[in-house]
C-alpha cells in the first residue's frame, strides 16, 4: 500500500511549484496524475512524465482506471504525491472508494462565475458543493498555494465565498 504523503488539488496538475516545492516538502518519491484528459492524449501525457524531475516516477491514470488501482493495491509502493486537476475529479474517486485523509486545494484557476478565495484559487458553486460532501466525509480540506503560505481551513474560505 502506497503512503500518500500529499493529495493536491490543482488544474496545472505537474508544474514548477509542485516539482521544485510540493516533491522535496512532502518527501515524495512518486507522483500519481489522475486526469481522464491525460490519459486519453498520450502527446500531453508525455510533456507532463517530463516535467517532472527524473529521480521520480510518475503515473497517469483516468478517473476510472485511478480507482481501479486504488482497488487493487492502493498504488501500490512508495511515498506518493496525488494530484487531480478538479474537485470534481476527487469526489468522483472518493465515491468509487478512494480512501484519504485530507487534501490539498492549491491550485484552481479563474473563468466566469467563479470568486478568488486565497490568492490564485477560485470557486463556483458546484465547487463549494463538492468541497462540503468531501468535509462531510470526514476529508480535512485545507487551501494552500505554496508551503511558505499557512494552511487555510475550508470553513475561513467558505465564509469569503
Amino acid at each position: 500500500m502506497a503512503n500518500i504523503v500529499l493529495c493536491r488539488i490543482d488544474s496545472r496538475l505537474i508544474h514548477g511549484q509542485v516539482v521544485t516545492k510540493w516533491v522535496g516538502q512532502s518527501q515524495a518519491n512518486r507522483i500519481v496524475v489522475v486526469s481522464d484528459e491525460l490519459e486519453a492524449d498520450p502527446f500531453m501525457k508525455n510533456i507532463y512524465l517530463m516535467a517532472a524531475p527524473p529521480s521520480i516516477k510518475v503515473d497517469c491514470y483516468g478517473n476510472d482506471s485511478f480507482a481501479a488501482a486504488w482497488k487493487e493495491n492502493q498504488l501500490g509502493e512508495g511515498n506518493v504525491l496525488v494530484l487531480f486537476p478538479s474537485l470534481a475529479a476527487i469526489q468522483y474517486v472518493v465515491q468509487q472508494g478512494f480512501s484519504v485523509d485530507g487534501i490539498q486545494v492549491g491550485g484552481l484557476g479563474g473563468g466566469p462565475n467563479r470568486k478568488a478565495v486565497f490568492q490564485n484559487i477560485t470557486l463556483d458553486e458546484k465547487d463549494v458543493v463538492i468541497l462540503r460532501d468531501l468535509s462531510e466525509r470526514g476529508i480535512r480540506v485545507i487551501f494552500q498555494t505554496i508551503p511558505e503560505d499557512k494552511p487555510q481551513a475550508l470553513e475561513d474560505i467558505l465564509k469569503k465565498f
